[in-house]
């Protein structure tokens, strides 16, 4: 079997064991059902996922000209305390702005490597945990808009991690900690502008990723640079396929690459 699109993030869906989809324009695959089959991932061009241009990708999928340009890259993405549409201030574009940063937040603990501090819209619950590879998460506080989101992430991550230890979360060296214990250890340090909105009373939400074998010394497969890579589907965690060879590739970073995948 040959398929052939561009690079998306994988689709998940959270049920006993993590569902996995990469849709490839005219085909949609249930990764899961590729575990222990041999895939060939062939580079072919690069497209960007804005203009659709074939054109290097710069970050995020988009070739520079578009990330420089579009609302959906501007600096409070990555940034969220840069949200200004709740002051009608705009960015780069302030319909597109107040759609996403004026609707319901979460800033929230995750364990995938150790424990960090991460916000996410209230619609990407539990998406955002599955991206990040977290085995374990809880919420801390549910808030009206990105901002204050953002200044309590900051707050926050002077205290406890704000990255994932790709490797780490990848070799499954977790360490067990108690996130509930943390959300009350941590309830102090919240902004009082977002105090209000601390969740008391919740619990835990485990996640279980399709992983037959945990590589022991991950190494990132660039697929622009090798051009083809042949090898085993031992698991899915994260956005990483994970190979028998201790190859990994991270389909979120390589969104916007035009590929052939065959099926063997």
């Amino acid at each position: 079997m040959q398929y052939q699109g561009v690079l998306k993030k994988m689709m998940t869906e959270n049920s006993h064991i993590v569902q996995y989809y990469l849709d490839l324009e005219s085909d949609f695959i249930n990764m899961n059902q590729l575990l222990n089959r041999n895939l060939e991932i062939t580079f072919v061009k690069y497209r960007c996922m804005n203009c659709h241009i074939e054109k290097e990708i710069y970050r995020q999928g988009f070739c520079k000209n578009c990330f420089f340009d579009i609302p959906s890259a501007g600096d409070w993405i990555m940034r969220p305390e840069l949200s200004k549409a709740h002051l009608g201030e705009e960015d780069r574009d302030l319909a597109y702005e107040k759609s996403v940063q004026l609707q319901p937040h979460i800033v929230y603990l995750a364990n995938s490597s150790n424990v960090k501090v991460g916000v996410t819209r209230k619609q990407q619950v539990p998406t955002r945990w599955i991206d990040q590879g977290a085995h374990e998460a809880i919420e801390i506080v549910e808030v009206p808009n990105r901002y204050l989101a953002g200044i309590t992430e900051v707050a926050l991550k002077a205290h406890v991690a704000d990255k994932t230890n790709w490797r780490k979360m990848l070799k499954n060296d977790i360490e067990e900690v108690d996130l509930k214990s943390w959300q009350h250890k941590l309830k102090a340090f919240i902004p009082e502008e977002a105090q209000e909105y601390f969740i008391e009373n919740n619990s835990e939400t485990q996640i279980n990723f399709p992983v037959h074998q945990y590589p022991e010394t991950p190494k990132s497969l660039n697929i622009a640079k090798e051009q083809s890579y042949t090898g085993k589907l031992v698991g899915i965690k994260g956005q990483y396929l994970i190979f028998e060879d201790q190859k990994v590739f991270n389909i979120r970073s390589n969104e916007g690459i035009v590929v052939r995948l065959t099926i063997n």
